[in-house]
């Protein structure tokens, strides 16, 4: 499993800013934003995998994994 599979990707519309806004819990809030919601997810999808890249360049550990932690509702 790729470690960005371990970090829930969200991608919603905001009101107050009148666009689509792509964030990953736990690894950053609000990443990215644009008009076209496939976009925002392909470029949300991107930075995740920058942040990561990020986190191992420096030699840090990466934050707890957010995937399969209930942040998704369920109808």
């Amino acid at each position: 499993m790729k470690d960005s599979a371990r970090y829930i990707k969200i991608v919603e519309w905001s009101e107050e800013d009148q666009c689509y806004v792509g964030s990953s819990p736990g690894l950053f809030i609000a990443g990215c934003h644009g008009d076209d919601e496939e976009s925002v997810f392909h470029e949300l999808c991107s930075i995740v995998e920058e942040t990561i890249s990020i986190y191992k360049a420096d030699g840090k550990e990466l934050p707890p994994a957010t995937s399969g932690k209930g942040f998704a509702n369920v109808a």
